[in-house]
């Protein structure tokens, strides 16, 4: 049976001032950094053939914090793919004082709708449709091989890629959060369907 473990990335720079991050590239905090280490440490004894994360430093940073606590090497892929959704016009904006501009109202539909674009930026659809069809093409093979994927990536790729996974639908998305640093971890049959899902 293979299994599927994703994580979000450990708090960013920008998660601790509250702005809007999408595509800009922001380190890990230190409590980032310790929760990622955590990340780790709950998945020593997992075994992983190929690990996945996107372009951006704050996944890439996760990963490899997690793989060093677990003192292991393995291939990683890098793909933008697993980018987080890019806010447009929103980003690096405070999350507080952009809804003080334009109402708490309008920003969670930006933040949390699934097919409603911030200004000049992307939809959880859209975050979706580059996800899924890569996951389909490059992680699923694997999977149907027997080998075990670990994906480090962020809130809203790894919402996308849930959605597919539990077959989740656009009103129950809205309302499901990702911790970060928290592994998620999919145990699949045979036939890839899924016999159990967990986070550690």
């Amino acid at each position: 049976m293979a299994q599927l473990v994703f994580v979000r990335h450990g708090q960013s720079l920008y998660n601790l001032e509250n702005r809007f991050t999408g595509i800009l590239d922001v380190p890990l905090t230190d409590i980032g950094k310790e929760q990622a280490k955590l990340a780790g440490e709950k998945l020593i004894g997992y075994v992983f053939d190929i690990a996945y994360t996107s372009m951006l430093i704050r996944a890439q940073e996760s990963l490899e914090i997690i793989l060093n606590e677990m003192k292991v090497t393995i291939p990683i892929v890098k793909n933008k793919a697993f980018n987080e959704r890019m806010y447009g016009t929103l980003q690096g904006l405070n999350k507080e004082e952009t809804a003080k501009k334009y109402g708490l109202a309008q920003v969670d539909i930006w933040r949390r709708s699934y097919d409603v674009c911030p200004p000049d930026g992307e939809s959880l659809l859209d975050t979706y449709n580059r996800v899924v069809p890569y996951y389909k093409t490059e992680i699923e093979t694997k999977l149907k091989m027997g080998q075990n994927v670990l994906i480090v990536a962020h809130g809203n790729s790894l919402r996308s890629l849930m959605m597919y996974l539990e077959n989740i639908n656009p009103l129950d998305i809205v309302k499901v959060n990702i911790a970060t640093g928290i592994p998620r971890v999919y145990t699949f049959d045979a036939e890839l369907k899924i016999s159990n899902v967990t986070y550690l």
